[in-house]
């Protein structure tokens, strides 16, 4: 399979996806009480909003795929150092190991900063700086959000406390 068909493939995939969320299943499957006063906090805010984005990165990747000139590159060809495929399968097991020990002692935020950061150096990512900005957003923003917006408490570490 070449680059340009996998992007398009997913697009396509990815489209279908958030039409039959948004078309069918949020609303056959999702009630809603009239009464929310906030609508971030209603039951249908974030499946509509999570079925956009999906429909959204669809589109993305069509247009991409679309937009993708040259020659054909082959993609997810088989591993031949199949040594260092299983030190990447040895190492996330060992992040997920360490993340149960840290989760209690470190808390949700800064464990997951870390958690991110190991895994996006241990699948060798193609941009470390842009791994390592959203390792710090990402979980603060989550974390502000439930804490914050949505009253949802989440856990804290013994190291660091989070206003």
């Amino acid at each position: 399979m070449t680059q340009r068909q996998m992007q398009m493939r997913l697009g396509l995939g990815a489209i279908i996806a958030a039409a039959f969320l948004i078309l069918y299943a949020i609303p056959q499957w999702i009630s809603s009480p009239s009464n929310v006063r906030n609508i971030v906090l209603s039951p249908l805010f974030w499946p509509y909003a999570l079925a956009g984005f999906t429909g959204l990165a669809g589109l993305g990747l069509v247009a991409s795929g679309a937009r993708l000139r040259g020659p054909d590159t082959l993609v997810n060809e088989p591993v031949q150092d199949t040594g260092a495929a299983w030190m990447r399968l040895a190492g996330m097991a060992v992040i997920m190991v360490a993340t149960m020990f840290l989760l209690p002692r470190l808390g949700m935020v800064l464990t997951s900063m870390l958690v991110f950061v190991a895994t996006a150096f241990l699948v060798r990512t193609r941009h470390p700086i842009t791994a390592l900005v959203c390792a710090v957003i990402i979980p603060l923003v989550l974390y502000a959000f439930f804490a914050h917006v949505a009253g949802v408490a989440i856990p804290q570490g013994e190291i660091l406390r989070l206003p």
